[in-house]
């Protein structure tokens, strides 16, 4: 699971950004899983993020 979350960082948060240095990267990457969470639809969850599905499914 850890190994999938990495590859959709890298794919669709990463590759799109604009990254001079380690610690822009650092900088970004609250944003990035906070956008995961709360943004980003995952087939998984019936295409919800994971928050929306939490808060469906309560």
């Amino acid at each position: 699971m850890s190994e999938a979350f990495v590859k959709t960082l890298k794919r669709d948060y990463a590759s799109i950004s604009i990254l001079p240095d380690a610690a822009t990267i650092l900088a970004l990457i609250p944003d990035w899983i906070e956008d995961y969470c709360e943004v980003h639809p995952h087939s998984g969850l019936k295409f919800r993020s994971p928050r929306e599905f939490i808060r469906l499914s309560a």
